[in-house]
């Protein structure tokens, strides 16, 4: 077992564009909970040296809500879920910029415009591609879309509307893939990924876990969102949302929750880390130390579930010592 002095080794190692192995990621996950202080001081240092101790906001606006052909276990809006969420089509453009004002007065500096179904039609991208023309014409934030599987042509349209960033997470790993969804495939993901960041959108991917994942596959994924270069990685950590097929699955203790963060910033040091879904109920009173390795978190609600008071997130970093980092276009 890797102890004390030696995280400071693999802090080092991030620092200089190490990979870490298989065996050293481990390490950071079944590292003894007395270890826990000591691996967060390392893994402050590598996420100190890349972005001080600045807070990257996010917020997003679920624009199409349920009616998603699609069967993800973990989902609430998939089809074969039975949780009782609001359901309706793409919003129109008017409530989108509202949704955008809302970020601002929360300081985020990135919308997020996320949108249930397996991928857009044209109608609901021009609907999108609408909103989003005006909202980079009138107000300082960051743009980044959520729709599902593009199709040919659908990355360029959003690109050229002035969105800067696409999010497609991988969510598990793919020997776990099929047992989470069986309408589309890990591969299929990573290639919607791929064909953003070739028309110059910055990719965002990340992960869920507790969906009955390894430690062996949380280390492949943290090395596959490391070699698809992702620039933004998602940390979710999965809300068991009843009338789910996943609905019994425990939480992520919180102590695991950080070493799983300390990982990711491990072996993608100079990445955005956010710690997403889920993680006012596995991280719990827990949640400051998650910004020793992360850089990034959502304000607000998520899709179909709460967040919490953004002042509650305002207060937590202000207490830590940290400052919110504002929008820079």
């Amino acid at each position: 077992m890797i102890i004390t002095g030696s995280w400071q080794e693999l802090a080092d190692k991030a620092i200089r564009g190490d990979q870490l192995t298989m065996e050293e990621g481990l390490s950071v996950l079944t590292a003894d909970n007395d270890e826990l202080l000591p691996l967060m001081q390392a893994t402050f240092h590598v996420r100190k040296h890349y972005f001080g101790k600045k807070v990257k906001l996010n917020m997003i606006i679920n624009a199409k809500s349920g009616l998603c052909p699609e069967d993800c276990g973990y989902c609430s809006q998939s089809i074969v879920s039975t949780a009782p969420i609001p359901k309706y089509s793409m919003l129109d453009k008017e409530t989108l910029l509202a949704g955008a004002r809302e970020a601002l007065a929360r300081q985020a500096g990135t919308y997020c415009i996320v949108a249930s179904g397996k991928g857009p039609t044209e109608r609901e991208l021009d609907q999108v591609v609408e909103a989003v023309k005006e909202i980079r014409q009138t107000m300082p934030l960051k743009i980044c879309a959520c729709l599902g599987i593009l199709r040919k042509g659908q990355a360029e349209r959003l690109a050229e509307a002035g969105v800067h960033r696409y999010n497609h997470n991988l969510n598990t790993s793919k020997s776990n893939y099929p047992s989470i969804t069986s309408t589309h495939t890990y591969d299929q993901r990573v290639e919607t990924v791929k064909k953003a960041k070739a028309v110059g959108l910055s990719p965002c991917s990340g992960i869920i876990v507790g969906m009955g994942e390894t430690y062996e596959e949380i280390v492949q994924m943290a090395l596959a969102l490391r070699e698809l270069d992702a620039d933004s990685i998602p940390i979710n950590f999965l809300n068991a949302i009843p009338g789910t097929p996943m609905e019994t699955a425990g939480r992520t203790k919180p102590m695991k929750a950080l070493k799983v963060l300390a990982l990711f910033r491990f072996i993608c040091p100079s990445k955005e880390i956010r710690v997403a879904g889920g993680r006012e109920i596995n991280l719990r009173s827990l949640q400051p130390l998650a910004l020793y390795a992360a850089n990034s978190i959502f304000v607000g609600d998520y899709l179909t579930t709460k967040g919490q008071d953004v002042t509650t997130d305002h207060h937590i970093i202000e207490d830590l010592g940290f400052e919110i980092e504002l929008c820079a276009l």
